[in-house]
C-alpha cells in the first residue's frame, strides 16, 4: 500500500473489524494470501466499506483514500464510489452534499443529476437488448425511483421444517459446486433457544432455524472493494450480482461481505460449461451473472436473474429456485417495494398470509364446488356434511379472510402466490353465498364465532370492537405466527432485503444437527465437522451455521 493508508482512527489492521468474528477475519487473511493480489488492501478495503455503510466514512474519503493503492495494483478503479471528480460545485465536501442543497440522495438521481458523475464506470456497456434505457447504470444508488422492483425475501423461519428442499433446488438450477452453498438452512441453539437432539423430537418445528440466502443490500460494501466493476447491483430489481466475465477472482468481496455468502470457484467446476443452458447464464443486459462460476471467479446467491428477466417463460418471473421448492411456504420472494407483493403481505400479517395458504389447500375448487352443492340445502350443517373440505372451521376462517380483505393500489407483482390463494378463499365464499348460505348475517358470523359480543380472548391485553378485529384474532388462534421480526446486521447499514420472521440468534448461538442432513439429500456441508467447536451467530464467529465459504480442503 502507499503512504496513504488508514489513519489510527480507523482501527489498525490487527483489530478485529468484521462482524463474524476473529477467527473468520483471519481466514480471510488467509485465503487473500492465496491470491496474487495485495492482502493488507482487501482487508483495509473491505473493514472501510463497512464503515461507509455504517456512515463513518464518506464515499469520498473512501475513494480518496485507497484510489491510488487500486490504480497500483489493478491498473483501474471502477469502484461505484463518489470521487472528487464526481464533484463540480467549487466547493469541498460529497458528491451528495454538492447536489442541491438538502435533497436526498434518492430524490436527486430521481432527477438524473448524479448519472454523469458515474458515467467513467462503463456500466452498462453490455446493455444490447434494450438500448433505449440509459447506457449508464448507477451502481451507486440501486432504486432512483421509490416504485422500483425491489427483488427480496421474507422468511419465516418458525414455520421452517428443515428439509433442505431449497438448498437442493438452489443446486439443482445453478449447479454450483456441492458444499459450496448458496443457501444453507441451519438448526442452532444459542441457550436461550434450544434445539431437540435430530432423533428425538415430536415436531421439525421444535427447531430452531436460519436461512441463510445472500442478503441483496441495497448498500452492498462488497460492490464498494471491487475494483473492476464485477461485483455491481443490477439497476433492474435492484440485484447484487458477479459479472462472471469481468472477475479477476481477487476476493476482495469476500472480505467487505458481512454475511461471508461469497465462494471462490478453485478449479474447474464440477458442471462443464457446455451443460450450462445459455439462457440460464446471461440476463437482459447479455451479462454473465447466473449459474455456477467459472475457475477463478466469486460467486454467490443471485436471486435468480434469468427468471425475473423472462429467460425461462414469464410464468417464472417473480419466483426462485429456493421459494418454488419449499414445502412449508416460508420463502416469500417478491418485491420489497410493492406493498401487495408476497414478501410485504407475508411481514405484515404472517398469521393471515399462513391461514390463506393452509385453507386455501385445503377447499374443495371453487370449479368443482358448484357441482358439490347441487340438491344440498342452503343451511351450515347441510353444506359441512356433504362437501368434504368444508367445515365450520374452514367456513368461518374464509369469512374472516372475506371480512378483512384489504384492496391494495398496487396490482399484485408476477409470479406471487398470496393473492391467488386470497381469490381462491374468496370465491369458495361468493359460491356459497350464491347457493344461499348468508354468511354475513349477524346470526350467522355468531354461529362461526365472529363477532365482537362473543370474543373471548386469550388475555385482557386483547381488545376488538369489530368483527374484522374478531377475524384477526381468530387468525392468530389458527396459526401459531412468529413474534419477531429482524435483519442480519441491521446496525451494519447495508439496508438488506432479506427479512427474517423467528427467533433471531443469539451471541452464543451454535449449530446443532437438525432434523434433516446434508447426507440425506445428496448435498455438502463442508463446514460440518467443525460445528462442536463454531458458532452461528452474527456477532461472533457463528459463520459455520453456514455464514461461511468452503472448506480449507479446498483451497
Amino acid at each position: 500500500m502507499s503512504s496513504d493508508e488508514p489513519t489510527d482512527e480507523t482501527a489498525t489492521s490487527d483489530e478485529t473489524f468484521h462482524p463474524l468474528g476473529e477467527a473468520w477475519q483471519d481466514d480471510l487473511e488467509d485465503v487473500l494470501d492465496d491470491t496474487e493480489y495485495d492482502t493488507e488492501l482487501g482487508m483495509e478495503m473491505g473493514k472501510d466499506a463497512m464503515r461507509v455503510t455504517k456512515g463513518e466514512l464518506s464515499e469520498e474519503e473512501f475513494h480518496e483514500r485507497y484510489h491510488d493503492d487500486v490504480m497500483e495494483e489493478f491498473g483501474e478503479d471502477g469502484r461505484p464510489i463518489a470521487s472528487p471528480d464526481d464533484v463540480d460545485d467549487g466547493e469541498t465536501g460529497s458528491l451528495l452534499s454538492s447536489l442541491t442543497g438538502d435533497e436526498s440522495r434518492r430524490e436527486v438521481l430521481k432527477k438524473g443529476a448524479a448519472g454523469a458523475g458515474f458515467a467513467t464506470l462503463g456500466w452498462g456497456a453490455v446493455d444490447q437488448q434494450e438500448p433505449e434505457e440509459p447506457a449508464v447504470e448507477d451502481p451507486g444508488e440501486v432504486h432512483p425511483d421509490e416504485d422500483a422492483t425491489q427483488w427480496g425475501m421474507t422468511i419465516d423461519l418458525e414455520h421452517c421444517d428443515g428439509c433442505l428442499s431449497c438448498v437442493t433446488a438452489c443446486n439443482a438450477e445453478h449447479q454450483w459446486d456441492e458444499g459450496a452453498n448458496w443457501m444453507y438452512v441451519l438448526a442452532f441453539e444459542d441457550g436461550n433457544v434450544e434445539s431437540p437432539e435430530p432423533d428425538n423430537y415430536e415436531s421439525v418445528h421444535d427447531f430452531n432455524f436460519l436461512v441463510r440466502p445472500c442478503q441483496h443490500c441495497t448498500d452492498a460494501p462488497c460492490e464498494k472493494v471491487c475494483p473492476t466493476t464485477a461485483r455491481h447491483t443490477r439497476d433492474r430489481g435492484g440485484l447484487v450480482l458477479t459479472d462472471y466475465e469481468v472477475c479477476i477472482g481477487c476476493r476482495y468481496c469476500q472480505v467487505a461481505c458481512p454475511y461471508g455468502v461469497n465462494y471462490f470457484q478453485w478449479g474447474e467446476p464440477d458442471v462443464e460449461r457446455e451443460e450450462l443452458s445459455e439462457e440460464g447464464i446471461y440476463d437482459y443486459r447479455d451479462r454473465p451473472v447466473s449459474r455456477r462460476a467459472p475457475r477463478g471467479v466469486m460467486s454467490k446467491c443471485v436471486f435468480d436473474p434469468a427468471r425475473q428477466d423472462g429467460n425461462q417463460g414469464e410464468e417464472l418471473v417473480g419466483t426462485t429456485a429456493c421459494e418454488s421448492a419449499c414445502p412449508p411456504s416460508v420463502i416469500q420472494f417478491g418485491d420489497k417495494n410493492n406493498p401487495n407483493s408476497d414478501p410485504e403481505r407475508y411481514q405484515d400479517n404472517p398469521a393471515r398470509a399462513r391461514t390463506l395458504i393452509r385453507v386455501s389447500t385445503g377447499l374443495p375448487s371453487p370449479d368443482e364446488l358448484p357441482g358439490m352443492l347441487e340438491g344440498v340445502d342452503s343451511n351450515l350443517d347441510a353444506v359441512t356434511e356433504a362437501v368434504d373440505g368444508l367445515t365450520e372451521e374452514s367456513i368461518a376462517l374464509a369469512v374472516a379472510v372475506q371480512l378483512t380483505n384489504v384492496e391494495y393500489e398496487e396490482e399484485a407483482p408476477p409470479g406471487d402466490t398470496l393473492p391467488e390463494q386470497e381469490q381462491t378463499i374468496l370465491d369458495v365464499v361468493g359460491i356459497l353465498q350464491d347457493h344461499g348460505l348468508d354468511l354475513t348475517s349477524e346470526e350467522t358470523l355468531r354461529r362461526l364465532g365472529l363477532t365482537v359480543d362473543q370474543f373471548e380472548g386469550p388475555s385482557e391485553d386483547v381488545e376488538v370492537s369489530t368483527n374484522e378485529d374478531v377475524a384477526q384474532e381468530r387468525f392468530e388462534d389458527y396459526i401459531d405466527a412468529p413474534e419477531e421480526e429482524f435483519e442480519l446486521l441491521a446496525d451494519i447499514g447495508t439496508n438488506p432485503n432479506v427479512t427474517y420472521l423467528g427467533k433471531q440468534p443469539g451471541p452464543n448461538a451454535h449449530q446443532v444437527p437438525g432434523p434433516t442432513s446434508y447426507e440425506e439429500v445428496d448435498m455438502l456441508n463442508v463446514r460440518q465437522k467443525a460445528l462442536d467447536d463454531e458458532t452461528v451467530s452474527i456477532v461472533d464467529r457463528d459463520v459455520d451455521l453456514g455464514v461461511g465459504e468452503e472448506s480449507n480442503s479446498s483451497h
